[in-house]
């Protein structure tokens, strides 16, 4: 159809849609996104928290202990369930809605016309009928019928695997035009790389042919290795609760012991045994510390990538902007004589003062101090693209019209055939090549970014052509100049300090690269050019991009290719961009990283975005996400210690003991005190040595520490046991009495010792840690002079009991201290 027939049927105008309209459709067609995000409501978060399979097995076994006639039972395992999952709740909502917060501030925004003025709004926001302005680096927020353009570029690639872009033209084309083929089509998913234009939103949402396509595939994101870690970690400890808990079951039946008890005390020792706490404490381990990092402004989009931005040890960065100011300043305008020429920057300046299709701050620095160019009127204009790499501009002056293009050296010197003089001579490129070739080398060796001007005169008419470029006379160089950042090197030292090497990649000349990375101090860095990445084969480009810190005139295409073969040479790799070009990149790395001011393209591809672009920000970032990674590993070890010997304790004494150990009311008592100081660790304090080198999950490494640990916790129950049993002689409810309090006050008191490799005493836990342990040790010990302790069949202890088991807490400190300097000794030795 053609433009004028789209805009009839969609029943809008060229000029937008007015307010309420767009409000009207918004509520018609939905949010323009591929997987709405559904939200729940409070109750259906709150009811999310009963779904383990454990929890609703421990309330049909409620429900069966009520039709049985123990209400007791059913009323304490109701009360504990749902005090367990208000708590798990109210950290996950609290959790949630920061995280909310927080994403608010970098999602990707577009431009439309509402009412024939410009607007600004998010992207879920944009509905058919919507005129969409487009400019190099927005995002295509939908389907679109292209309704003017301006020598417009768009990367498809996403869409096609078509990696050159595509120049798009407003037009019918016939029904059965191939998608690739569709030039008067913008498609969602895509983006603009260079040029202007207008279109009018059709399809929006899952209508568009991207969403078709992820429709059909249903594809799920990729697993990052700290997901890949929680699920193996989940299937070693159900491995392990299975076979346990299932052998507790038959063997209590076979004993003959009553077959609703011993249900009971499977499951509640299944709900023991089982972390069921992980997903919440790990989702709100990793939202307080994205909150954190967003006080170190670091926004964190997905909350894996802080365990990947924590393990990271290479980091490859672009200079501008992160190794300097960022803020391009222009040096001196220079003649083929090597001598000031004002020409030069007066046709520079024509050329960034009218251009209109990429703004850059090339442009900016050239036009930084105002001329009076109004007797020049713009005609027409070829946009900068990332293949010519120049920029052309058709001026006219007095009916004179002059072609002036500025761009890379090589790109303008290829299209001249002649090189003037600042004396008005005209001599041939050939014969003086070599010349402004040792002009460009010379500067570009002292550290400026050297771009060539050229010019000639045109009258061929009001429009130019790419095809236009070409016999035109060379002028001169700009040379242009990035300042470094004054805190770069003390950035740069703290990265290094963290276990994190930094890699340049730039699209600059290596000189201009070898004298930013001399000016900061760094030494004497290897450098390998992107014609040199182009001779190197893809099985040794690993080795060679491990070894090398500088990567200098690098094509777009090829930051992905280094990217994954550093990858491939073992290393965590982070990779900064803000360009239209980086989005492949960012992609690649194992955790990209952008910042809020950058190209739609970048923000939507990163992982992490800093609000501030500079290392300073990123090393704050590093150390945060490692504090965090280190605090959720706590939880983990904190599950395999105390918890899990306690929970073997109990099963194998249940095969001896003529009794239940614990009743399963009492057990599931113990887990919820248990876990309200690990609720806390979020908030913990982490010693220096675990944020000073990137850390990584280890399987290995846990199963060995619950073996470890969890023997040790199993050794001291049954000191306990036979200290109860056979030295105090103690009763069946001062046994479980006893019993439960030195469980729940060594779980407790083994939170401090393990969460640290330091004797606990000489590392100071979090307050919150600190006075939910307090807390916790000071209720489980009045438990049995309270009310409670009748409902729960808790007895007064003598002193002797109590003193008894004082001794063997502190027995039980000391011992878990000497296991774990063995342990890590012999870590240490492996």
């Amino acid at each position: 159809m053609g433009a004028a027939e789209v805009i009839e049927r969609l029943q809008a105008s060229s000029d937008g849609l007015a307010t309420a309209e767009a409000a009207k459709r918004a509520a018609a067609y939905g949010p323009n996104l591929l997987r709405p995000t559904k939200k729940k409501g409070v109750l259906l978060e709150l009811l999310g928290q009963f779904k383990s399979p454990l929890i609703i097995l421990l309330l049909f076994a409620a429900g069966l202990s009520y039709f049985l006639g123990e209400a007791t039972d059913t009323g304490i395992i109701l009360v504990i369930v749902f005090f367990s999952g208000l708590l798990s709740f109210w950290q996950e909502h609290h959790a949630t809605s920061a995280m909310a917060k927080l994403l608010d501030m970098v999602q990707a925004r577009t431009n439309v016309l509402r009412e024939g003025h410009p607007v600004d709004i998010l992207l879920e926001e944009v509905v058919p009928g919507d005129v969409v302005l487009l400019a190099g680096g927005g995002v295509i927020p939908a389907d679109c019928l292209l309704l003017e353009h301006k020598d417009l570029f768009v990367d498809e690639a996403a869409l096609t695997g078509e990696s050159y872009p595509v120049e798009k033209e407003a037009g019918v084309l016939p029904a059965d035009t191939p998608l690739a083929r569709r030039l008067n089509a913008l498609f969602m998913g895509t983006h603009v790389i260079s040029g202007t234009g207008k279109a009018i939103v059709v399809q929006t949402g899952k209508t568009t042919a991207f969403g078709q396509i992820s429709e059909s595939l249903q594809a799920k994101p990729s697993e990052t290795e700290f997901e890949r870690g929680i699920r193996h970690f989940g299937y070693l400890l159900l491995e392990v609760t299975l076979i346990l808990v299932i052998a507790v079951f038959a063997i209590n039946v076979y004993f003959h012991r009553p077959v609703l008890d011993s249900f009971l005390f499977s499951l509640a020792l299944a709900v023991g045994l089982t972390p069921q706490l992980l997903p919440a404490i790990i989702s709100v381990n990793l939202a307080q510390g994205a909150r954190q990092m967003a006080t170190k402004k670091v926004i964190v989009k997905r909350l894996a990538a802080i365990e990947d931005f924590g393990s990271m040890d290479v980091l490859c960065s672009d200079k501008t902007g992160t190794l300097t100011e960022g803020l391009v300043q222009l040096n001196s305008a220079l003649g083929v004589d090597g001598q000031e020429w004002d020409k030069v920057a007066l046709f520079a300046y024509l050329n960034a003062f009218f251009q209109v299709g990429y703004q850059n701050p090339i442009d900016g620095a050239l036009t930084a101090q105002p001329r009076n160019v109004s007797d020049f009127e713009k005609l027409d204009e070829i946009p900068y693209d990332f293949i010519r790499k120049r920029l052309s501009i058709l001026v006219a002056q007095a009916g004179r019209q002059l072609l002036i293009t500025k761009g890379a050296f090589d790109q303008v010197l290829s299209v001249c055939s002649n090189v003037e003089f600042p004396d008005g001579t005209v001599r041939p490129l050939a014969d003086l090549e070599t010349q402004v070739r040792a002009l460009y080398t010379e500067q570009s060796k002292a550290g400026f970014r050297t771009l060539g001007v050229a010019y000639k005169d045109f009258s061929s008419g009001r429009i130019i052509k790419k095809e236009d470029e070409t016999e035109m006379t060379f002028l001169g160089v700009l040379l242009l100049f990035d300042p470094p950042k004054s805190d770069a090197i003390a950035a740069i030292q703290e990265l290094n300090h963290l276990g994190v090497n930094l890699k340049m990649i730039t699209g600059d000349s290596q000189f201009t690269a070898l004298h930013v990375w001399r000016q900061i101090g760094l030494p004497a860095p290897r450098v390998l050019t992107g014609a040199e990445l182009r001779q190197i084969s893809s099985a040794a480009l690993p080795l060679r991009a491990a070894e090398t810190e500088i990567f200098a005139e690098v094509e777009p295409n090829q930051k992905e290719r280094l990217i994954l073969a550093i990858r491939q040479a073992g290393h965590v790799v982070g990779f900064m961009g803000d360009g239209i070009n980086d989005g492949p990149a960012l992609h690649a790395a194992d955790v990209g990283i952008s910042v809020n001011t950058a190209v739609d393209v970048a923000k939507e591809a990163a992982s992490i975005v800093l609000l501030e672009k500079g290392l300073d920000v990123l090393a704050a970032g590093v150390h945060e996400g490692r504090r965090t990674f280190a605090n959720t590993l706590k939880y983990v070890f904190m599950a395999t210690s105390a918890n899990f010997g306690n929970m073997f304790s109990m099963a194998g004494a249940s095969l001896f003991l003529p009794f239940l150990p614990l009743l399963p009311t009492q057990i599931l008592l113990t887990n919820l005190l248990t876990d309200l100081p690990e609720m806390t660790i979020a908030s913990d304090a982490v010693d220096r040595e675990l944020v000073e080198r990137p850390q990584r999950w280890n399987i290995g490494f846990i199963r060995r520490f619950m073996v470890t640990f969890g023997l040790l916790s199993s050794i001291f129950d049954y000191l306990t046991f036979g200290v109860l049993l056979l030295g105090l002689h103690a009763t069946t409810n001062q046994f479980r009495t006893g019993w439960f309090l030195e469980s729940v006050v060594s779980a407790s008191l083994i939170v401090l010792v393990v969460r640290t490799r330091h004797l606990f005493y000489r590392s100071r836990p979090g307050i919150y840690l600190g006075i939910a342990t307090g807390v916790v040790i000071l209720l489980t010990l009045l438990l049995p002079y309270g009310p409670l302790a009748q409902i729960f069949e808790f007895t007064h202890l003598p002193p002797l009991f109590l003193a008894a088991l004082v001794v063997i807490l502190v027995l039980y400190v000391a011992g878990a201290e000497a296991a774990k300097k063995l342990f890590y000794r012999r870590l240490h030795m492996l």
